[in-house]
């Protein structure tokens, strides 16, 4: 006789049954399956909340091939009990099954592996929110029609494995049922249930497997997964000391000012001073919504080249350079999304650039910067309201532009996902800014 630790059968009350250690794997994989095949049907539609279902599934996933790649290794190393007569038919209709168990508790797991890792959308995986897991080596870098083959490849095989998990699953059940229910020589469940009697309708072990499927069941349908929180502008400030990438001068960047009309007194003209923001208290973010949800996000890296006096509006300009890869949501995965093709195609246009020339007073202390915005190869005219307040030598300033989105070309990809998503974007600013100097004549 042997513990669970030892290869060969263990007996308990007479009967030979798998170690513990291939008992206990056997059932947290049997229920993580059962909890995978539910959850998949809460995925569909473009909402926060499928979003959030969708990264647990891949973390179950994912610890599902961990622990299968144990238990096959056990195996492997571990003699299992001896099989109970049987019928010819019958021991060859369970080693097919058994084969087919592992070839779905690791298959499965890889082609959604592969899937994710070829998305055009760049999913990062975060396991459980917490553990970061890599892109299967060199699947992410292929070219766009190997990647595609690639991610059609992962999806037709993770559903046709799904399928035949739900295939197998039923004549696995029906196997042990009528071995149990109906052959007393045939102590099949207690291999993996000791101490089960077969032949015995109310066994109990057979009652608390029911249960316990019920229960991984219900988890599937009524947990909740936390759906990441946005964060607040004032509460994520822009590190606008780090400079962000360099592009190209544009054929109409950084336009002067117009010349300033000549003064009829021959007096000196009223300057434009220049301005440096400060890290700590000035940010840049926007707000939207997904499915109903308020999201928000703001903007970790970006540069403000500042040159603004109230009298001196005709020599006043602002050129704002924006990292697009220092987007910021709350939430890795999301991010990553942001930075895609399908949105601010970061890889192609990483900096959005808006640069304004012209000024216009609305009232005290009100004014609108009217200029132009660079975004993903795309420029439109943008004017930006703001309000400023000035005190000695400092400055305050903050606004909100809204941005229409699609004129842009954000979000307008077939497999952006972007129907929960107003076109309309605000676009949220504040600034802190301390004079270093007037601009030049």
């Amino acid at each position: 006789m042997s513990d669970g630790n030892t290869a060969g059968p263990v007996a308990h009350g007479g009967t030979a049954r798998y170690s513990s250690v291939a008992i206990v794997l056997h059932w947290v994989i049997a229920a993580a399956i059962v909890v995978q095949l539910i959850l998949s049907t809460r995925m569909e539609g473009r909402t926060p909340q499928a979003f959030a279902v969708f990264q647990l599934h891949k973390s179950i996933g994912i610890t599902i091939l961990l622990l299968s790649l144990l238990r096959l290794g056990w195996r492997l190393t571990h003699r299992p009990p001896p099989e109970p007569p049987m019928a010819t038919w019958e021991r060859a209709l369970s080693r097919i099954v058994h084969v087919g168990f592992y070839v779905i508790m690791i298959g499965m797991p890889l082609t959604g592996w592969l899937m994710v890792s070829a998305s055009r959308l760049s999913f990062p995986t975060l396991l459980y929110g917490v553990v970061p897991w890599p892109h299967i080596p060199g699947v992410a870098g292929l070219a766009a029609p190997q990647k595609a083959l690639a991610h059609e490849i992962g999806e037709v095989g993770h559903l046709a494995l799904a399928w035949g998990a739900v295939t197998l699953l039923a004549l696995h059940v029906a196997g042990a049922l009528k071995h149990q229910l109906f052959g007393a020589d045939k102590p099949v469940l207690a291999r993996m249930a000791p101490g089960a009697r077969a032949g015995r309708w109310a066994e109990p072990r057979l009652a608390l497997i029911v249960a316990g499927a019920a229960a991984a069941g219900l988890f599937a349908l009524v947990v909740v997964p936390p759906v990441a929180r946005s964060p607040a502008l004032a509460l994520a400030p822009a590190a606008v000391a780090t400079p962000a990438p360099s592009t190209p001068p544009a054929p109409q960047a950084e336009a002067s000012a117009p010349p300033p009309p000549a003064e009829a007194s021959g007096s000196k003209p009223a300057e434009a001073t220049q301005w440096t923001t400060s890290a700590r208290s000035s940010g840049l973010g926007f707000e939207t919504a997904w499915s109903g949800t308020p999201l928000r996000g703001h903007f970790t890296r970006w540069t403000a080249k500042i040159q603004f006096g109230p009298e001196a509006l005709d020599r006043s300009m602002v050129v704002v350079r924006i990292d697009l890869k220092s987007v910021d949501t709350g939430d890795e995965q999301r991010d990553a999304t942001l930075q895609g093709p399908d949105w601010f195609d970061a890889q192609a246009h990483p900096v959005a650039v808006f640069r304004a020339s012209r000024f216009k007073a609305e009232g005290t202390g009100r004014y609108v910067a009217i200029g132009t915005l660079d975004l993903r190869g795309v420029r439109k005219p943008v004017s930006a309201p703001f309000r400023l307040a000035l005190t000695g030598d400092n400055a305050s300033a903050d606004g909100t532009v809204t941005l229409d989105r699609k004129a842009f070309g954000v979000g307008v990809g077939p497999d952006a996902g972007s129907d929960g998503i107003p076109d309309e974007v605000k676009v949220v600013f504040s600034v802190k800014a301390r004079k270093t100097g007037p601009g030049p004549d």
